[in-house]
């Protein structure tokens, strides 16, 4: 780890490029499960299918500045020069690194995911949408220690896997906490919220089961199946960090879903949705410091290789 000005930088870029992917990706589930609820201005899911939409394009905006932020930041890193001169280091990088290849994968998934994001909804679009997203999760897998492996690899495969259902985990926690399901607190919503938390829930599952193992399958590669690389190096460190948020997000989840939901599926009142609403919220907090500290792992050293 090198806690300088550049990585810390580094480390910036990635985490508003981790945040913003996760807003995309959740925003757009939101969005296909609101759209048939809230095509009409006056129907009660209309504000919550407006916001997801809305999160979507802000998302996919902040993606792609992110992204082509933190290129700079890369060059700056690779040629030793500083951030203004790294300008003319870039078409370099580009052309003839590794990062460059991976990075334009993901950029160019970014620019699509983005006119995606402006077009009308359809079927064309959804399609083109999601394929974007998918394409720009093989380019960030390919951006870090998975390409170590190679581009065709099974760990690039399984880290894309990892990324993208981190980010439907996280996206559809920090999308709906703090963006779209507020929208849904009206009593004449509470049908329509009690749906979208189904959905919500069955989707965090699934999520979550990919998730534990992918990470599983980065944890050992990352530390070549060594304790000590674990507890014996910064990337260990932040890695049993991340993992104790994510505990405790499972924890919020599982919360929700065993006690909250029962509760608001039976007595469909107004404090039991405000209660679910605010788990959520929490818990987007606590996922937000999870897809910082992916970006610190990301930025650091396996334990493996801090240990020859």
């Amino acid at each position: 780890m090198k806690p300088d000005w550049l990585w810390f930088g580094q480390v910036a870029m990635a985490t508003v490029v981790n945040v913003a992917y996760a807003f995309a990706l959740g925003s757009a589930l939101y969005g296909a499960w609101l759209e048939k609820d809230g095509r009409s201005p006056v129907a009660p899911a209309y504000a919550a299918s407006l916001r997801a939409q809305r999160s979507l394009r802000t998302a996919a905006i902040v993606f792609v500045i992110a992204l082509a932020m933190w290129l700079l930041y890369e060059s700056a890193s690779i040629s030793g020069e500083r951030l203004p001169a790294a300008f003319d280091v870039v078409p370099t990088v580009l052309t003839q690194t590794h990062v460059g290849l991976a990075w334009s994968v993901a950029f160019g998934g970014a620019l699509v995911l983005l006119v995606s994001a402006f077009a009308a909804p359809g079927a064309v679009r959804d399609g083109v949408l999601w394929l974007a997203l998918i394409v720009t999760a093989l380019g960030r897998a390919a951006l870090g220690h998975a390409a170590d492996a190679g581009f065709a690899s099974a760990a690039l495969g399984i880290h894309t896997l990892h990324i993208l259902s981190t980010s439907a985990w996280s996206g559809i926690v920090v999308a709906g906490g703090l963006v779209v399901l507020p929208a849904l607190g009206a009593s004449t919503a509470r049908g329509i919220l009690i749906r979208t938390s189904t959905q919500v829930s069955n989707v965090a599952m699934f999520a979550v089961g990919l998730v534990l193992a992918t990470s599983v399958f980065n944890a050992v590669r990352g530390s070549g199946g060594s304790v000590s690389a674990l507890t014996g190096s910064s990337w260990g460190h932040v890695l049993l960090i991340k993992t104790a948020l994510v505990v405790l997000a499972l924890a919020m989840g599982a919360y929700n879903r065993i006690v909250v939901m029962p509760l608001l599926r039976r007595a469909a009142s107004t404090a039991a949705a405000r209660r679910f609403v605010n788990v959520i919220h929490l818990e987007a907090i606590v996922m937000i410091g999870v897809l910082a500290l992916a970006a610190v792992l990301a930025h650091t050293a396996p334990g493996s290789v801090m240990q020859g």
